[in-house]
């Protein structure tokens, strides 16, 4: 008996193990007519049914079937005839079923790679063929369907006692609230009107990761990968961003060979043109990063969200933008669970909330979907008593990660000509209005200013 013959025999036979591999096989995968024929009525009988089916109940279904020959009908009867239960070891069952898989997987993507290269797919180009090479590789059985709250608890006590992997900042304030860093698995959000440091914050975490030795990936639709590069030199070499040129090959050579002593990481900018690239371009880039560069990102920053295309819902008139805004966070959360890393992306402010010092969740611009959609959503404020200061303040608007009562309002230095964020002096956060200390306390608002040369200025604006 060969396995295609031992895996129907144990579908009919052995409920157990038809409930934890029935969801994965295929018919595809049975190359042989009579065989995928039998498998075909078994796999429609358990969807209907939500049970196997007996083999009169199979011989009558095959039966009532007019698009088959009488050949490959009165083999199929013959066959069914033929299965009987067999005495095999179960997890010995459970693994030829799922090498079969594998193997099937991956001599069917080969073959139908092999028909796109000569030019007989109608529907897909070379450009698939990472893809589909990469997913048959990635063919495995998942038993797990759940978690049992009685009968699982050991398991639940030890993920209590296990610390969760993050990705650290190396801004205090953010770790704080985030307790240590972003998960795995979540979508971030930085929301600034134009021109505030949405694409300058981003680049700073971004150099910040490949310091700790983490693979970046930073996808741009806003500026060419040039533009983002040059932002991450000015922040990594410690240069204005417009002394750059300035710099001779040589002396820049040297700052490149000193960085790349300290850094351990890598870094790969990837620019998509404006509103033409969804999560389907994405994950064929992370495909072929993988395959070609041996390249993957523990981190993607994604510059920025409402630019990105939805791959669900064509962008038209019939397609508002609540919908279509909410399409593309929910695609990016998925692609973040999908590859086990958290992404960072970024959002505008509406036209009310450009100019307001307490941006909220409702001056989020197009879709308030999108802070419904993300882990971390974060508003970042820039009035001009702050620009003076070179602050920025950073207001909690959603957190997953942490607790939001706790410094729901904190501020940040910002040095734009080197694309830096920088950790403010205590005193600049004992001076928020409104901001709760760590003990979860609010100091007095008729006491507090904002410190700085010759800036004593009270920011009464700031309220919970």
């Amino acid at each position: 008996m060969n396995i295609e013959a031992t895996i129907i025999s144990n579908l009919l036979h052995n409920e157990e193990y038809a409930r934890k591999v029935i969801v994965f096989l295929k018919d595809e995968y049975f190359m042989d007519a009579t065989e995928k024929t039998v498998f075909g009525e078994i796999q429609k009988f358990y969807i209907k049914y939500n049970d196997v089916p007996s083999k009169e109940a199979l011989q009558i279904s095959i039966e009532e079937r007019g698009d088959i020959s009488s050949t490959i009908y009165e083999e199929t009867q013959a066959l069914i005839k033929s299965l009987e239960k067999t005495d095999n070891n179960a997890d010995w069952l459970l693994d030829e079923t799922e090498k079969f898989c594998k193997d099937k997987a991956v001599y069917n993507a080969i073959m139908e790679s092999i028909e796109i290269i000569d030019g007989k797919h109608k529907q897909k180009s070379d450009g698939a063929i990472p893809e589909l090479l990469s997913d048959a590789l990635a063919v495995t059985f998942d038993t797990h369907i759940g978690h049992d709250f009685l009968e699982d608890s050991d398991e639940r006590f030890e993920f209590y006692h296990t610390r969760e992997e993050k990705i650290p900042f190396d801004i205090e304030y953010l770790n704080k609230i985030t307790q240590g860093g972003v998960t795995r698995k979540s979508l971030n959000i930085l929301m600034a009107g134009t021109g505030v440091g949405k694409t300058i914050g981003m680049c700073h975490m971004a150099a910040a990761n490949l310091t700790l030795g983490k693979n970046v990936l930073y996808v741009t639709m806003e500026m060419a990968e040039e533009r983002i590069a040059e932002r991450i030199d000015a922040n990594l070499l410690d240069i204005e961003v417009n002394r750059l040129k300035d710099l001779t090959k040589v002396m820049y050579d040297k700052k490149m060979e000193q960085l790349k002593q300290k850094v351990k990481g890598k870094i790969i900018i990837k620019e998509f043109p404006t509103s033409q690239a969804h999560t389907g371009h994405f994950r064929h880039l992370l495909n072929e990063l993988s395959l070609k560069k041996n390249f993957k990102p523990d981190i993607i920053y994604v510059d920025y969200l409402n630019i990105c295309a939805s791959q669900r819902l064509m962008g038209s008139n019939n397609v508002n933008s609540y919908t279509y805004v909410k399409a593309i966070a929910e695609e990016l959360r998925g692609l973040a669970v999908e590859f086990n890393l958290p992404i960072w992306s970024a959002t505008q402010t509406t036209r009310s909330g450009f100019g307001s010092s307490d941006v909220g969740l409702e001056d989020t611009s197009e879709s308030f979907g999108l802070p419904a959609t993300s882990d971390l959503f974060l508003a970042i404020i820039q009035t001009e008593e702050l620009e003076d200061l070179n602050q920025i303040m950073v207001k909690q608007l959603k957190n997953r990660h942490g607790d939001i009562a706790m410094n729901r309002r904190f501020v940040i230095g910002i040095d734009k000509s080197k694309m830096k964020w920088y950790d403010a002096e205590q005193s600049a956060q004992e001076d928020i209005i409104g901001t709760t200390s760590s003990s979860g306390s609010t100091p007095p608002s008729n006491e507090s200013q904002f410190s700085g040369a010759n800036k004593k200025k009270a920011f009464r604006e700031f309220k919970m």
